[in-house]
Formats: C-alpha cells, sequence, structure tokens
C-alpha cells in the first residue's frame, strides 16, 4: 500500500484497545528460551518482522522453534548455551534487537557466524558492542570496517573476564552482554562507560534474566555476572507492548477521550509505561492499577519540558500530539534516536514542519510549538515504524493528513491501523 489516508474523528475516542505482546520482552524471551536447558513456552509473543527475524536466526543457529501465531505462543527447545551449528549466515532486517543479542550469542558457540542487515542496519553502530567482545578474547569485527553490519564472529565460546562497554549509543549493547554472561564459563565483569541511555531496558534485561534463574551483582560503575549458571526453561507470559500502547494513550489524550490497556499495570517490566506519566503533566488523568493502565484526554492540552532519554521510544508519540498543546513542548537527552531505524530527530522535525509546525531541532532534541491548525499533508515514513504511528495520530485531530508506507509499521505492530480503526469505530 502507498499511502493511508486518516480520517479525523468527531468524538472523543473511548474504550479498551488491544496492544500486541511486547517486542522487548518477546525478544529477550526468545534469547532466554534458547540459552535454557528444554522447552519454554513464550505466551502473548508478538509476531512481527523483528521477532520472526530473532526466531528464524535461532533457528538457522539449530534451535528448535514452533510458532503458533493464532495464539500468540513461541515453543522453544533450548540447548542450555550449546549453539548446535558451527557456521551460519544470519540476517536480521532492521532489527536492533535481533542484530545486537545475537552478535553476543553466537560467541558461545564454537565456528564462524556471520550477521547482516538492510541497508539501514548497515548504518546503526555496533563497534561499541564488538570492543567489548574484542576485550574478552573474542574475534569479532565489522566485516567492513564501519563498525557496522555486516558483522563476523569466529567463536570458540566465550570464556568470560573483565571489559568495559560504552552503552552511550544503544542500551542493547549492554543488554546482549549481560543475557550471555551467565553461560560463560568464569563469569564476566562489565565496567559501563559513557552515559547509559534508555536505562529502563537495561533493568528490564535484568529483571528477566532473575525470573529465568540467573543471578547477578551490581558493582560500582557496572555489574558482574557469575558463569557457569543455568537458564530455567519455563512458560512464560509477555505483556502487551507499552510502546505501542502509548499512541492509543495518545489518541485519548488529543481527543478528550479515555483508553484502557489490560495486562499491563503498574509493575511492568517495560519502562515506556511512564509515559502515561508525562501525559498526566500535561493535564489527562492517568490510573496505574495492578492489572491496566488508563488515561483520559482533558480539555486542552499543556505543552511541556521533559527529559525522555528512558523512554525515548515514546518521543514521536509525544511529538505528533504537541502541536496541539496550548504552549511549547521541549523534549531533550534524546540524541541517541538519531541512530535508530531513521534519524527520527531530523524525520519528526521534517514531517511536523510539512504540516506546518514551527520546531525548533537541536542535537539532542526538540521544541515543537503550538500550531493553531495544520496543513493537509503526505506524511514520509522513512521505513520507521514509530514515524507511521505516532503521525497517525495527529491525523485523529487533523484532516488530510495521509501516512505513506504504511506497512512500515509490520516491524512491530503488523495490524495497527486496523486494530486504531476499529477502537475509533466502536467510540462512536
Amino acid at each position: 500500500m502507498k499511502a493511508i489516508v486518516i480520517q479525523p474523528v468527531v468524538h472523543p475516542v473511548k474504550g479498551t484497545a488491544q496492544i500486541p505482546g511486547s517486542k522487548s520482552i518477546t525478544n529477550r524471551a526468545l534469547l532466554l528460551a534458547a540459552l535454557a536447558q528444554g522447552e519454554s513456552r513464550i505466551e502473548g509473543s508478538l509476531f512481527s518482522d523483528d521477532t520472526r527475524y530473532m526466531a528464524a536466526a535461532l533457528e538457522r543457529l539449530g534451535i528448535r522453534i514452533l510458532a503458533e501465531e493464532d495464539s500468540g505462543v513461541y515453543v522453544v527447545h533450548g540447548t542450555g548455551g550449546h549453539i548446535p551449528t558451527d557456521h551460519a549466515d544470519l540476517y536480521v532486517g532492521n532489527a536492533g534487537t535481533a542484530a545486537r543479542f545475537l552478535t553476543a550469542y553466537v560467541t558461545l558457540g564454537k565456528g564462524t557466524y556471520r550477521l547482516d542487515g538492510v541497508p539501514r542496519m548497515r548504518l546503526r553502530p555496533i563497534r561499541d558492542l564488538l570492543d567489548t567482545l574484542q576485550q574478552l578474547g573474542i574475534d569479532a569485527r565489522s566485516e567492513q570496517g564501519t563498525g557496522c553490519l555486516p558483522v563476523v564472529i569466529h567463536a570458540n565460546g566465550l570464556p568470560g573476564g573483565e571489559a568495559t562497554l560504552d552503552a552511550s549509543q544503544s542500551s542493547q549493547f549492554l543488554s546482549a552482554m549481560l543475557l550471555v554472561a551467565p553461560l560463560s564459563r568464569n563469569g564476566i565483569g562489565l565496567t559501563v562507560t559513557g552515559d547509559p541511555v534508555s536505562q529502563p531496558y537495561i533493568e528490564m534485561t535484568l529483571r528477566m534474566m532473575e525470573q529465568w534463574g540467573a543471578v547477578w551483582e551490581p558493582r560500582e560503575g557496572g555489574y558482574f555476572v557469575p558463569g557457569s549458571q543455568t537458564y530455567r526453561a519455563q512458560t512464560y507470559q509477555v505483556e502487551p507492548d507499552a510502546s505501542s500502547a502509548s499512541y492509543f494513550f495518545a489518541a485519548a489524550a488529543v481527543t478528550g477521550g479515555s483508553v484502557r490497556v489490560e495486562g499491563l499495570g503498574r509493575d511492568s517490566l517495560q519502562g515506556d509505561v511512564d509515559f502515561v506519566d508525562v501525559l498526566g503533566r500535561m493535564g489527562c488523568s492517568v490510573t496505574k492499577a495492578e492489572s491496566y493502565i488508563e488515561v483520559t484526554g482533558c480539555e486542552r492540552l499543556q505543552g511541556l519540558e521533559v527529559d525522555m532519554n528512558g523512554i525515548s521510544d515514546t518521543v514521536m508519540t509525544l511529538a505528533a500530539i504537541a502541536p496541539f498543546a496550548s504552549s511549547p513542548t521541549t523534549i531533550h537527552n534524546i540524541a541517541h534516536i538519531r541512530h535508530k531505524e531513521s534519524d527520527r530527530l531530523h524525520a519528526i522535525a521534517t514531517e511536523l514542519r510539512r504540516l506546518g509546525v514551527t520546531v525548533d531541532e537541536r542535537a539532542d532534541g526538540l521544541t515543537i510549538h503550538p500550531a493553531p491548525s495544520l496543513r493537509p499533508a503526505e506524511i514520509e515514513t522513512y521505513d520507521d515504524h514509530r514515524i507511521a504511528m505516532a503521525f497517525a495520530i495527529t491525523g485523529l485531530r487533523s484532516p488530510g493528513i495521509s501516512i505513506k508506507d504504511p506497512d512500515c509499521v509490520s516491524k512491530t505492530f503488523p495490524d495497527y491501523f486496523e486494530r486504531l480503526r476499529s477502537l475509533c469505530a466502536d467510540s462512536v
């Protein structure tokens, strides 16, 4: 589909939004299940481009996986850290989690492994992870010397040791090392340098490691993970995706409606649930219960200044509704999102300006000014699912907005537009 026209709503959006499973949790659970010994059942899984790339790569490495898409289940037969194949070419599309997690995972094997992806993935950094692996004695290199994919690893097991890791560009580098560290022979001590971004995703990794039976220790400036541990095979329930839920909460905020997401509660593993607190600061009413979260919009949103480093996947959501606020909205400390599926800061600024919005773009953030009205426009999506999903919410308030290449949402939310349309229709 070349473009999809977003129909503005004439009534507040109200109801319970149906959100698929978390991409971040599903991909972590797939890897943890592969690392465990025995059969694991991952329920509520997300089936999207990113998770399919992860599962397919694990299968190429010899892990037996049964996908039950109709019931949202992956059944994984883990091998306790043993990688059955001694060589593999792995394709990860534009899946950052798959690229970074698999790079660390294949070091447990004995053989040669190559990872590659789409052209954009060849621009996304992985050098800091490779540097850490090299400190641990692993022959891991960027094939073209760019610090990006393709990556080639000549593996002979992961002995462990001490290393430093710069997590200032991506939390996925640290998560990748933490996830495989319990299966190292002697344990791994990591000293984290730089200013780590997206800290909630690191917390998610550590909590999931504990849920699957591993132990770790905090220490000054980093972590120590003892080696020769065993992950526990299990039945595991994946939460709804908090990043995906943000669009539906924003729909309530911008139309004065009320949207609830079941299965996503105040004790969620996902830091992006805190996006609703941003909406609360803008004037919305927010309820965080044990088993659901609900947002109710207000008469007029208020602009704000906010550090979104920890919840950067929701920057696009806030930016998409910021023009409707009564005062400017300033978002900062998010320079790292220039290295995501697109240069997200520049993409947001460009598309808001296309709508007639005044935007100040800085190296690490944006200021978005209120707009009395928006121009009709066709939104470029840069093959970035979050740009497409976010600007669809803008279109609920302003006529004449269409989203180019809407199929790019298949990366994390294949039926997003259908679910958004259904919620709006049910609100009548």
